[in-house]
């Protein structure tokens, strides 16, 4: 019942359902309760009732439908044409109540005895992961609607990014197919990188002399730490290209974005008097250059 897990009634506002469903989807959120298998699954309920009832039409259906929301239209549709049919066998067949009943007015297989096979519905389920764990190809155990389920995340999946595990909806009716179950990432980054598509950027501090005379300075990157060759004179805001040192392309194993590094220049400071002397003289060269 999704006014239940909303903990609401039926007469509820929109208004009423957007606070209810953010004061919940707060309080159970994964990253609130880690490693806490009924919060995760709590949240996953909450999310997909607030996906119904927020939406006029489909709460509509929910009102007139129940569970069954999703086939109203299929259960409508399906019941006028068996109503269609069997009124034309009725008109075109006077059977006798003998053969109705050895038969089971079936006919030729448009008749009532007839049952319609059903497809389950699907779920909606979401993933939150970090930045680093996408980095590489893993497995996860996900539990929806009480069941375990063991994925495969490819290297390189995006915010937002949707992927479908087939057969792991609801179970369908009538002998009918199961759902599909659709998982959708929900990545966040705590790292220094900024990500855009597959390229990775950042910002490296780089000193005044270094940055005068050139030199060798070693970075982090996603997966280690390179050094670079730093060319003399180079100005402050200097963006170089490290080629495959991106992110993962997704379903690509072993290609990679590049690498964007951004030079930050930093002045020194607490200078000494030789040091303050020194600058002091290198002014005096630079005004008489001129």
């Amino acid at each position: 019942d999704y006014y239940k897990v909303l903990e609401l009634d039926k007469n509820a506002t929109e208004d009423a359902i957007k606070k209810a469903y953010r004061k919940l989807a707060r309080k159970h959120h994964p990253d609130l309760n880690p490693n806490d298998s009924k919060a995760k699954l709590k949240f996953q309920q909450i999310n997909e009732a607030n996906q119904v009832l927020s939406d006029p039409e489909k709460r509509k259906k929910y009102d007139m439908h129940g569970k069954d929301w999703k086939h109203a239209e299929e259960f409508e549709k399906t019941g006028q044409q068996q109503r269609t049919s069997q009124s034309r066998w009725d008109s075109e067949h006077n059977f006798s109540d003998f053969f109705e009943s050895m038969f089971g007015g079936e006919g030729d297989g448009r008749g009532a005895g007839r049952q319609v096979k059903y497809r389950g519905q699907d779920f909606n389920a979401e993933l939150q992961l970090d930045l680093k764990d996408v980095y590489i190809t893993h497995k996860q155990t996900l539990t929806v609607n009480g069941k375990n389920i063991r994925l495969t995340i490819p290297a390189g999946v995006e915010n937002g990014q949707t992927i479908k595990i087939p057969g792991h909806g609801s179970p369908g009716a009538n002998g009918g197919p199961n759902g599909d179950l659709y998982i959708t990432f929900s990545i966040t980054n705590q790292t220094r990188f900024r990500r855009e598509g597959n390229n990775l950027y950042t910002d490296v501090d780089l000193n005044l002399y270094t940055a005068v005379l050139g030199g060798d300075i070693t970075i982090d990157t996603f997966d280690g730490q390179v050094k670079l060759a730093v060319k003399p004179e180079t100005q402050n805001g200097t963006k170089v290209k490290l080629k495959g040192k991106g992110f993962p392309i997704y379903k690509k194993e072993g290609e990679f974005g590049d690498l964007y590094v951004t030079y930050q220049l930093k002045l020194p400071t607490n200078l000494t008097e030789k040091e303050k002397q020194l600058f002091g003289e290198l002014s005096k060269i630079n005004e008489n250059g001129k």
